[in-house]
């Protein structure tokens, strides 16, 4: 759980490069905004997909689901 939540504005664009959140942008350090795009690039290249649940002030749950191969 990701403590703050997402706001609904922002959510369309968690997963695109180099994208921050506003409130992150003032942070002196931090990343670049890599993180959720190269985690939804690896599970897509493994059929998989990631969600996101939040609710400001309460949180986020991020969700990832991977195939299961036989």
């Amino acid at each position: 759980m990701i403590p703050g939540g997402i706001h609904p504005d922002d959510q369309p664009r968690i997963f695109d490069r180099f994208y921050r959140i506003e409130k992150d942008r003032s942070r002196q350090s931090g990343g670049a905004g890599l993180g959720l795009s190269i985690a939804l690039a690896i599970a897509q290249a493994h059929g998989g997909d990631i969600q996101v649940q939040s609710q400001v002030r309460q949180g986020s749950t991020f969700t990832i689901t991977l195939p299961i191969l036989a």
